[in-house]
């Protein structure tokens, strides 16, 4: 049997990515568009929760047709927002509609969105 290799003996991250292929090349230019892309999607989700949290924006139109910035957005992080609905309420709807806490907005089927949509308007 081969030893283990310590954390002082363990390959560098940079050989560690070479074994699923080398990681796509990015200049400065591409990595500051990306960032500035990302800040601009937590600025908006951040300023939707605070719309929801006040009852300005409902989230039954949310869950039936997403802003393309909503669609990565995990599904239970949204259903934190709305006013009432903490983790364990979120936890209980999430597991009724047989939805994954990990689950995104984007990546919910149209039953799981109208069951879910359902769910919440009782």
């Amino acid at each position: 049997m081969p030893p283990v290799p310590t954390a002082s003996q363990s390959p560098p991250k940079s050989e560690m990515t070479a074994e699923r292929g080398p990681a796509p090349e990015r200049s400065l230019t591409q990595r500051m568009e990306a960032l500035k892309r990302a800040n601009d999607i937590r600025t908006r989700r951040a300023n939707l929760k605070r719309d929801l949290k006040a009852g300005r924006v409902h989230i039954h139109g949310l869950l039936l047709d997403p802003p393309e910035y909503l669609e990565t957005a995990k599904v239970f992080d949204l259903l934190l927002a709305v006013p009432k609905y903490g983790r364990v309420k979120v936890n209980k709807v999430l597991q009724q509609c047989r939805i994954s806490p990990s689950k995104t907005i984007g990546g919910l089927s149209q039953r799981q969105r109208t069951e879910l949509v359902s769910m919440l308007r009782r």
